[in-house]
């Protein structure tokens, strides 16, 4: 009879632990379910809308803000925002300091993306980057961008320079998601000054515009790294390091790309 009860006892403790484990895991959905509609759903919020036959993408107050995406590779209902593209000050001309002066702002925890070629090493915090996304600079001559994804926690470097096409970026105001890339996390959407193409970084390449399917180009890894203040310090004394507080005014007109042929033959990337 005692083993009976214990047996029982057993069996109902199990139970209980799955249908505990069940409801946290359902509790944990829900959770996410909920925090991402919270966030603005663009289709719901009129940023979508048709112009002499081609689709449109609000960008800003103004007609030539707004993004042509007429064949894209995304889906509407999974846009988060639509904020205007010049909400966020992606940094065009970046300024920088010492090592010796930042040492006094950063302490040694403190996360950074950094550049490195043979004459020029660039350190650039991700509490900056949190709050300009892009930084567009040149390392050694070479054009960079130094980028970071706070829904994400993705933040790379990347090259600017497509043969001898050189692109500028910038956020475009929104977020986008698939359930299938990135655990689902929302990851921001960049555009580029010279075409007007949309990227989004989670999947790696550019997905309307006239680049649609041109990939981004991350700089090689033996030439950047997600580290931290203190190694900089130690290892990098004549770094320059990302000034913060930066802001500019934005640029209403910009020199455009006419013939993307060679940038679309040579770094298209369709799959």
């Amino acid at each position: 009879m005692k083993n009976i009860i214990l047996l029982c006892l057993t069996i109902l403790l199990i139970g209980c632990k799955e249908q505990t484990e069940k409801v946290e895991v359902k509790s944990k959905e829900n959770k996410e379910s909920v925090k991402k509609k919270e966030r603005p759903i663009a289709a719901e919020n009129g940023k979508f809308f048709e112009v002499n036959g081609k689709k449109m993408l609000y960008g800003g107050e103004n007609e030539y803000q707004h993004f042509d995406i007429t064949d894209y590779l995304l889906k509407d209902e999974q846009f988060h925002y639509g904020i205007g593209r010049e909400k966020f000050p992606a940094l065009l001309k970046p300024e920088f300091i010492s090592v010796t002066e930042a040492n006094k702002v950063w302490a040694d925890s403190t996360r950074f993306l950094l550049a490195k070629s043979i004459k020029e090493v660039k350190a650039y915090s991700v509490k900056d980057l949190t709050r300009h996304e892009i930084v567009n600079d040149v390392l050694d001559g070479q054009p960079i961008m130094a980028a970071y994804c706070i829904l994400a926690d993705l933040g790379a470097i990347y090259e600017r320079n497509y043969g001898d096409k050189e692109l500028t970026f910038a956020l475009s105001g929104y977020t986008y998601y698939d359930e299938d890339v990135w655990n689902g996390l929302d990851g921001f959407v960049f555009w580029d000054r010279e075409t007007e193409s949309l990227w989004w970084p989670l999947i790696g390449k550019a997905v309307s515009g006239p680049l649609k399917n041109v990939k981004l180009i991350e700089m090689d890894k033996s030439k950047w790294s997600d580290t931290t203040w203190k190694d900089i310090r130690e290892n990098y004394p004549n770094a320059k390091v990302l000034a913060s507080g930066q802001d500019f005014k934005r640029p209403t007109q910009w020199k455009k790309i006419e013939d993307v042929t060679s940038i679309v033959e040579n770094f298209s990337n369709e799959k």
